[in-house]
């Protein structure tokens, strides 16, 4: 059975700090993509998209910051909830300030289309100084779909750290999805670091952004060989892509562009690294791929 997935990414404009306005039209949008594109199972946005961030603030500014956050459930992600059973469909609504005691954590949901969440991401490197005020997650993030594959999600700053989606691969990830929020000139470099994390982890890596004061726009869906698939422009849009996560498998199986067995060559290479602990490649999800092979044996017999 081909396990073919459609999903579409939102690159909007929020309103200032309007959480539910923001949600309204978070709401329309996936609505009009239910109705539009049928085929699409997942719809996802940008970092930080919930709370209509416009600005960031400084460390001293922490109370204020708390001010826009809520506990998770909590009435913005019922709303979400609410959302994702209407539409049918999964929903990654990038991500929102969650308050748990005195904590503060930038945190990315994933909602079943029965409304039910599934998954709960909290960045692991948030970009400093600007999110001084947040406290780092501490755990990786991957979630299955049935009769699909297995999903990996990360935020933003996160795809800096190549160990990261390393990591998401290592636990079986297959598309790894990452909610971002960039305005300034590196996004020329993160659209460089999209293609790379896709290629070294053999995976479709989806980066969607924001637009307006804080997000730059350029939205990005890579696949397993490092070809892109779609970028956006600047300015409001959605992509919509069928992801065909059987490619993940053949890329890994018989390597990038065919060439390349990289992960199974890792797996079998009985070098230690530290990310793995023991060093016992076998025990992860890269034991389901098959044999490396390097070369096949050819009959000269009849050449000279």
């Amino acid at each position: 059975m081909t396990r073919l997935f459609g999903i579409a990414g939102v690159q909007m404009s929020v309103l200032p700090w309007d959480a539910h306005g923001t949600i309204d039209k978070m709401s329309e949008i996936s609505l009009n993509i239910a109705k539009g594109f049928p085929w699409v199972n997942m719809v996802v946005f940008h970092e930080l998209v919930v709370p209509g961030l416009v600005q960031f603030k400084t460390p001293e500014n922490l109370d204020w910051w708390k001010g826009n956050a809520e506990a998770i459930p909590g009435p913005l992600t019922e709303r979400l909830q609410a959302l994702a059973r209407k539409t049918g469909q999964w929903l990654v609504p990038g991500s929102m300030w969650e308050l748990d005691g005195d904590k503060l954590y930038n945190t990315a949901l994933v909602i079943s289309p029965l409304g039910e969440i599934v998954a709960k991401y909290r960045k692991m490197f948030p970009w400093l100084p600007y999110e001084a005020g947040t406290t780092p997650g501490d755990q990786f993030c991957v979630f299955d779909i049935p009769d699909v594959g297995r999903f990996g999600l990360c935020i933003c700053y996160d795809m800096w750290f190549p160990e990261v989606s390393r990591q998401l691969a290592w636990m079986g990830a297959e598309v790894i999805i990452q909610p971002t929020l960039t305005p300034t000139s590196d996004r020329e470099l993160e659209l460089v670091m999209a293609r790379a994390n896709a290629l070294f982890n053999q995976c479709f890596f989806v980066s969607i952004n924001g637009i307006g004061e804080w997000g730059g726009g350029r939205s990005t869906i890579i696949n397993p060989d490092g070809r892109i698939l779609q970028e956006a422009s600047t300015n409001q849009t959605f992509m919509t892509e069928l992801l065909d996560l059987d490619h993940t498998t053949r890329t890994r199986e018989y390597g990038t562009l065919g060439l390349g067995q990289t992960l199974k060559q890792l797996r079998d290479s009985g070098h230690k690294f530290p990310l793995y602990e023991d060093g016992a490649l076998q025990k992860g999800s890269f034991e389901k791929l098959g044999v490396l092979k390097y070369f096949r044996k050819l009959d000269n017999s009849n050449h000279r």
